[in-house]
């Protein structure tokens, strides 16, 4: 009798093993399987965005977007594999996602601001922008962040929400830029030969374009000097060599024309009380 049972509990344990080995082996195969068709899914979107010479701010996101939702399928499949109803288990999942997307409003709201950049495209790789506090050229556009890479190099990861809910600067977004620069001069100078010396700077610097017009006028009366504003246009990929080039130039002309570009400074008189008599 014993023998009997101890054939029955072999048996038993025999098929479970086998039931549910197969099952397990079958769920690895659809896991490995189905991750490795995901990515090259990922890679192909990519390469075909790259052969069409796409907007390189669509490649990162839809290819991404698309390796998560085949990963999501491919969790479904598995779980089909153990008899878990998938019906009721996206019943569950959906549940269970609005707990989830609650305890994850931050993630979610970066999602959100990403298909928002994607839409509206305020910027696009390669720009150089003023996004949610910092300053650099656009390295991608993922699903959840922005990678810019600031002047000195530095790579800096921003949230989509910080991009697109804060003030976007985009300074290469438009293909000419206006220099903006103040540049005093002493009261005792002659205003004429000032202006006439930055205009004679503006007209010696190569890469200003003519139209629009350059603007030289008196802006304001300082505390210690007459101040001109001097705004040229030039091309966008131009601005920094143009302006450092001008900044030389105004200076090297306002001083040969013997006017002077005063430092603040302040007037200090001491007065001596005289002694009294006792």
């Amino acid at each position: 009798m014993d023998s009997i049972q101890l054939d029955t509990v072999v048996q038993q344990l025999s098929s479970l093993i086998t039931y549910w080995g197969l099952r397990v082996l079958g769920a690895i195969v659809v896991l490995f399987t189905g991750r490795a068709i995901a990515r090259r899914a990922r890679n192909g979107i990519r390469h075909v965005f790259e052969r069409r010479e796409a907007d390189p701010t669509l490649v990162p996101f839809v290819s991404g977007l698309l390796y998560w939702m085949a990963i999501g399928l491919v969790l479904i499949a598995v779980l089909g594999l153990f008899g878990i109803p998938t019906a009721s288990f996206v019943a569950v999942l959906g549940a269970a996602g609005l707990a989830v997307g609650l305890a994850l409003q931050g993630t979610l709201s970066n999602f959100a601001a990403g298909v928002m950049l994607l839409l509206f495209r305020p910027f696009r790789v390669g720009d150089f922008v003023g996004a949610g506090g910092v300053e650099g050229k656009v390295k991608e556009i993922g699903i959840f962040s922005t990678i810019l890479d600031t002047p000195d190099n530095i790579r800096v990861v921003v949230p989509n929400a910080e991009v697109f809910g804060n003030v976007i600067r985009n300074y290469t977004g438009n293909e000419v830029r206006r220099i903006d620069l103040v540049v005093g001069v002493g009261y005792d100078d002659d205003l004429a030969a000032a202006r006439e010396a930055l205009a004679g700077a503006v007209g010696d610097t190569d890469g200003i374009l003519a139209d629009p017009e350059p603007v030289i006028e008196v802006h304001s009366l300082g505390d210690s000097s007459v101040n001109f504003v001097v705004r040229p246009w030039c091309a966008t990929p131009d601005y920094w060599k143009i302006r450092w080039d001008l900044t030389r130039r105004v200076k090297e002309r306002v001083e040969a024309a013997g006017c002077s570009i005063p430092f603040p400074q302040r007037d200090v008189h001491l007065f001596q009380e005289g002694s009294t008599a006792a």
